[in-house]
């Protein structure tokens, strides 16, 4: 396919926010590539699958260097002109059409030549990496008219700024591979597409599957060393609401304040950790391996687990801020491994030996860990669990668990399934301060005085179903003035800074990309922000590195603790 009828594409979702028109585009679109189902990839501004965490590895500062010997643009205006526009696709498309008469220009650009080379670029290592992939960017952006450069630009940089969420995705397929024919039908189409997806995670395979029918669509299975969505559970108020959202008996289980891993054994047992957010980090955390490979007797398996930092000295358990470092850490693995040690908390299991267990009841996936599993002190343990119908006695629990430094309890039904990428009851989470969500800052704004330099009050975002971003207040509390003494605005700001895409006096807009878990009293309606919506006293409790913009608030979310706030 011509690149520029994708580009075409991109135009028409980036020129409106309604969730039905994206669709009715998107579907329309996806009819044309039956054939090349892996221009879905491109179309969520990527070029691998969601699984594949290989990344362009371009920064901004590349970005601009390609631009202007690509135009034959002084460095200084390509400056300028994002200073101005805040967009470097713009920047691009703009300065293209200065240098080609574009009305008279014919693209002969493919999908696939684009395709191959943003593939190439990861791929680059060693002395003249930097010449290469910029060589690479040239060639595409030279070969490219104004629109279709403005698009391989903002691919480059990971941000299309057309809207599309994987629930309009999702629903797209749906609609292109099914033609429902009511709400009904097209509820049950989406379902079996996110199902597909949540084992696959990769929209590519499953267009290709729902293109063969409903049974090729059922027929996608979890592979151990390929990353799945864990399953996520929304809040309970307390002890009586959770038994009324899972029933009764439940299994009552510590919520660790830890991240969140799915470690994989396949059937050459090696062994494989992914974040929630799918990301592999076998090589940050080799002393999990090693406690999987010692202390779970299974051939192939897929555990989901909570990873919990503790002191080496103390065996004190440690919160989760203290030790998301090891996430992204590349270097000094050793080190860091010593001084932040981690334990696994196993609380699930989803394939054993050969089988898909997430259509299993918990109670059996339960008893297959017990099985497995030979715990081991601050290396490897089964999460601690009690089974009851008693009030008083998940109370007590609930208070033990707090008292041994957690965040909390899981109430879970024992004969629910697990559902991959989910938020349903079929478990629920209780912690003492319910009023928390996890939301995106999206922009922030420099203090004054002793505070200069720093960004001190930050845009806080939540998202519709279809992926929009809405603001609901803005922050300025939680944070430290000295680093020492916890998360400070000196290491918010230096993160910050690396996403910023403009700035206008005091103010910044940067990426949507930092997940930032948010205190508040309570919500209030407001026509101050675009939600809708107003977070009371909001302030910032800890950085989510494990966590990405599709795990963030919803404004349904929101609409339902409005309502639960009203009784």
């Amino acid at each position: 396919m011509q690149y520029s009828k994708l580009a075409e594409v991109y135009e028409s979702l980036s020129k409106t926010t309604k969730g039905l028109e994206k669709k009715t585009l998107i579907a329309n679109f996806l009819k044309k590539i039956k054939n090349e189902p892996e221009i879905i990839y491109l179309l969520q501004g990527r070029f691998f699958p969601d699984y594949d965490e290989r990344e362009s590895g371009i920064s901004e500062q590349l970005a601009i260097k390609a631009i202007a010997k690509a135009t034959g643009i002084k460095e200084s205006v390509v400056v300028s002109e994002f200073r101005k526009l805040g967009d470097l696709g713009k920047v691009a498309e703009l300065l293209l059409a200065k240098k080609k008469q574009s009305s008279l220009f014919s693209s002969k650009l493919t999908t696939q030549k684009v395709l191959e080379s943003l593939r190439k670029l990861p791929e680059l290592e060693g002395k003249g990496t930097v010449e290469k992939k910029m060589n690479i960017i040239i060639e595409l952006l030279h070969a490219s008219s104004p629109i279709e450069a403005k698009y391989i630009i903002r691919t480059l940089l990971n941000d299309l700024k057309i809207g599309l969420g994987s629930g309009i995705l999702r629903d797209s397929i749906a609609e292109s591979c099914f033609s429902p024919k009511d709400i009904e039908e097209k509820r049950q189409k989406a379902n079996l597409i996110q199902n597909a997806y949540d084992k696959a995670t990769d929209f590519a395979e499953v267009f290709s599957l729902a293109l063969k029918g409903e049974k090729a669509l059922s027929s996608v299975s979890l592979s151990p060393g390929k990353p799945v969505k864990v399953m996520l559970y929304p809040k309970a108020k307390d002890i009586k609401d959770a038994f009324e959202i899972v029933g009764k008996p439940a299994a009552f289980e510590y919520k660790y304040d830890g991240f969140r891993m799915m470690i994989n054994k396949s059937d050459d047992e090696k062994i494989s950790i992914f974040t929630r957010r799918l990301d592999n980090v076998t090589k940050q955390f080799q002393d999990a391996v090693k406690y999987v490979k010692e202390h779970v007797n299974a051939k192939t398996f897929i555990i989901d687990c909570e990873a919990v930092g503790y002191d080496p000295k103390t065996k004190k358990y440690r919160p989760f801020q203290d030790i998301s470092q090891r996430i992204k850490r590349k270097y000094d693995i050793d080190k860091l491994e010593k001084e932040l040690p981690i334990e696994l908390n196993v609380f699930d299991v989803i394939y054993y030996n050969g089988e898909s267990l997430i259509d299993s009841p918990f109670k059996e996936r339960r008893k297959i860990i017990e099985k497995i599993i030979k715990p081991s002190a601050f290396q490897i343990r089964l999460a601690e669990q009690i089974i009851t119908d008693s009030d008083e006695k998940a109370e007590s629990f609930y208070e033990k668990a707090l008292e041994d430094g957690q965040e909390g309890l899981m109430a879970k039904n024992l004969e629910a399934i697990y559902k991959p990428g989910a938020r349903i009851g079929y478990a629920v989470k209780i912690k003492p301060n319910p009023e928390e969500f996890d939301l995106v800052i999206t922009g922030a704004e420099y203090g004054t005085g002793k505070r200069a330099g720093w960004l001190t009050s930050f845009d806080l975002s939540c998202k519709t179903k279809e992926g929009k971003l809405l603001e609901i207040g803005k922050a300025s509390t939680g944070l430290k003035e000295k680093p020492e003494e916890g998360l400070s605005f000196v290491e918010l700001t230096k993160e910050l800074k690396k996403l910023i895409m403009s700035e206008e006096g005091k103010h910044v807009q940067v990426k949507p990309e930092m997940v930032v878990s948010i205190g508040y009293q309570n919500i209030q309606e407001s026509p101050s922000y675009t939600s809708g919506f107003a977070l009371r006293f909001p302030r910032i409790l800890r950085l989510r590195p494990d966590r990405d913009i599709n795990d963030i608030a919803t404004l349904d979310e929101i609409k339902r603790e409005v309502k639960k706030g009203r009784r």
